[in-house]
């Protein structure tokens, strides 16, 4: 299977141009969020079981009030200044940019739009915690629009695309018939948990960064190439985001980055699970690992808790934890950079490998 240059181009420019805007926006954003004393006014977190977090607020108390919140504006406006930008070109000058746009009904409506509505709905959760009495969005109703949204995704793999089996690695595919609805209800979820790994300077705009390169690399081989346009647009605006995100962070990413980005995680893997003829489902959780081991650490703090009546951790998740034992959190942060290109890593060749068609 041979790319053209063509394709190579159509994957590479919005990825540059998602940077470059990028880059361009932030001074813009940081201005305004800072202006705006876009940051906490009453520094300090609970645990999950609604006691003080004392352990991370002897951490990271003084942080919550250095720098704003709603950084996320720059990685989800960089990706629709693209789009735009891209699809003006290739309406104005068909002859020369017909092939930069890639904003298609078949590929790419559905992940931009979850990005979108994710990341609206965590700048309203955002704008309400830098209120003065601190308070966001209350969790259930964050959940509440993650089950609506994810429902209706849901339904629309299953009832319009058809999609009622997980495609399975040199095996069999797995069929759960509209049991796929409710299944990717729970992988959203699973996914908007593992926000909370947006807890370090820098840690969660790199780790991100991998998850979206490694299904833009998928996307590409099955010829999806729309796709992997929009996830290398991710890419490239989270790459913007971590120029000024890594220590000591201008901003921070917050809900109105993680929401949009965990959400569109988990249906570009289903667009390149069936749709796309590979395994994209399967080696989410390869991909996104840290992901996994943030929920995990997560919910055995609560049930360690529960049962022994003591903690597992010092703090959940774990990356607080590796903190709260001494390691510095660039350390931190540069080996979850380290294990994150890991895990891309194998979960592509599993994907690349388990395709029916040779990569020759």
């Amino acid at each position: 299977m041979f790319a053209s240059h063509l394709d190579i181009v159509r994957v590479l420019v919005p990825a540059t141009a998602a940077f470059m805007l990028g880059m361009i926006l932030t001074p813009i954003v940081a201005h305004y969020l800072y202006a705006h004393r876009a940051w906490k006014k009453r520094p300090g977190k609970e645990a999950l079981d609604g006691t003080a977090a004392n352990e991370f607020n002897r951490l990271h108390s003084e942080n919550e009030i250095r720098a704003p919140r709603m950084g996320g504006i720059v990685v989800w406006g960089s990706i629709v200044l693209t789009v735009i930008v891209t699809s003006l070109a290739a309406f104005l000058f068909p002859r020369a940019f017909a092939h930069l746009g890639f904003l298609t009904r078949n590929q790419t409506w559905v992940p931009l739009a979850v990005l979108v509505i994710g990341s609206i709905v965590g700048l309203i959760d955002d704008l309400l915690v830098i209120r003065p009495d601190g308070r966001g969005l209350a969790l259930r109703y964050r959940l509440l629009i993650v089950f609506v949204l994810s429902s209706y995704i849901g339904w629309w793999f299953w009832a319009k695309n058809d999609v009622s089996v997980i495609d399975m690695p040199f095996t069999h595919p797995l069929y759960l018939g509209f049991f796929i609805v409710p299944f990717f209800v729970l992988t959203s979820l699973s996914l908007y948990a593992s926000g909370v790994i947006d807890g370090i300077d820098g840690l969660s705009g790199g780790v991100f960064a991998s998850i979206f390169a490694s299904y833009t690399i998928i996307a590409f081989v099955q010829n999806q190439t729309d796709l992997a346009a929009f996830c290398a647009a991710v890419v490239g605006a989270l790459l913007a985001f971590l120029w000024f995100n890594i220590p000591p962070a201008r901003f921070y990413m917050t809900d109105t980055g993680t929401m949009g980005l965990t959400l569109a995680i988990g249906t570009v893997a289903f667009m390149t699970d069936k749709i796309g003829g590979g395994v994209g489902v399967f080696v989410l959780p390869i991909i996104g690992m840290l992901l996994v081991i943030t929920v995990l650490s997560n919910i055995l703090q609560m049930i360690w808790k529960r049962v022994f009546h003591k903690k597992l951790l010092r703090i959940a998740p774990l990356h607080h934890h590796f903190e709260a034992i001494g390691w510095p959190g660039y350390k931190v942060v540069m080996r979850y950079w380290v294990l994150s290109v890991v895990f891309a890593f194998a979960g592509v060749i599993i994907a690349l490998a388990s395709l029916p068609v040779p990569l020759v």
